[in-house]
């Protein structure tokens, strides 16, 4: 028997509570601020991202996913709000999450179905970067997570990379050295053994064609995604023309086909009509909460991304009525 499950990442533009915190830059998702962030806003914004998070993968494996890394999330309290929507409560989902120390005091996190994935062992793993002046930017971390899918151990790296705002070229060292960190992450893991199965995710503010990406897949892991940006398609648009900055990585054990049990099958763009703008000159590209202070009432300005892997197991998961 084939058990299917889907494994996604997502962008959540600016997830944050109402609260103010003096300890990140938050002071612009408050109310009365230029912004206006309220209660109201907040609550549509987490219902729709859990009605999508619910349908990602669902026409694949007839469920809602079992993991999904996420980006842009103030805090636990987020997270916390997003697993108990009325999408979300019923599926059992847990969460993980670190504070990092990145400025703006958004962060990376995990999300995940509590009955099917179950955690061994989590780590906030700093990610030391600096800009032309030697200062330090204070960045996300990367969330390491490892734990077994029906007793299948997988390790996951959930990546949130610098950005290019202040001009590619400029920034572009700062995601080698997150590529370089995360390949550092996965000489360890496999060290102990060089099967091991490893999921790196995350936004990573660089296309699959740029070297960063080149050098965290090497020639022992596989990036699908690299398939699936074109001309007309990626999981952002930036000045007219398409990125695919949300990738998920694979390592080359998935793909092994003799007397392996948990195999990598597809990946795809989650873009359904309802995540896009529906007219005018940004139709087609992903409907965002904010464009700069302006209130637009989407839900992210990226489209998730998911793959999908298969466990021959005998489990009842596919067969549960609830979950049809």
């Amino acid at each position: 028997m084939k058990n299917l499950y889907s494994v996604a990442f997502y962008n959540l533009e600016n997830l944050f509570d109402t609260v103010n915190d003096s300890k990140v830059m938050d002071d612009d998702f408050t109310p009365g601020t230029q912004m206006d962030w309220s209660a109201a806003r907040y609550s549509k914004k987490l219902n729709e991202l859990g009605r999508i998070i619910s349908q990602i993968g669902y026409k694949e494996t007839n469920h809602p996913p079992v993991i999904i890394g996420v980006a842009e999330v103030e805090n636990e309290t987020v997270l916390k709000d997003l697993v108990s929507t009325k999408f979300l409560k019923s599926e059992g989902y847990g969460y993980i999450h670190f504070d990092s120390p990145d400025e703006r005091g958004i962060d990376t996190a995990l999300i995940y179905r509590k009955k099917y994935f179950k955690i061994l062992y989590k780590e906030a793993i700093t990610l030391l970067v600096y800009n032309e002046e030697g200062i330090r930017d204070y960045t996300r971390d990367i969330l390491y997570v490892k734990g077994k899918l029906e007793d299948e151990i997988i390790h996951i790296l959930i990546n949130h990379w610098p950005s290019r705002r202040e001009g590619t070229e400029i920034t572009t060292p700062k995601r080698m050295a997150a590529a370089l960190k995360n390949r550092e992450i996965i000489s360890k893991i496999k060290a102990e053994n060089p099967l091991e199965k490893i999921i790196v995710m995350g936004d990573f503010n660089d296309n699959p064609t740029n070297e960063s990406l080149k050098t965290l897949a090497d020639t022992d892991f596989y990036n699908p995604m690299e398939m699936l940006l074109t001309k007309y398609s990626g999981s952002l648009n930036y000045q007219s023309t398409w990125n695919l900055f949300d990738q998920i990585i694979i390592s080359n054990s998935f793909l092994q086909q003799y007397k392996n049990s948990f195999q990598f099958e597809k990946a795809r763009i989650f873009n359904p009509k309802e995540l896009k703008e529906h007219e005018g000159k940004f139709k087609g590209n992903p409907f965002r909460t904010y464009a700069g202070p302006h209130y637009l009432g989407g839900v992210s300005d990226h489209f998730p991304v998911f793959a999908v892997f298969s466990v021959k197991k005998n489990n009842t998961l596919n067969s549960e009525k609830s979950l049809a």
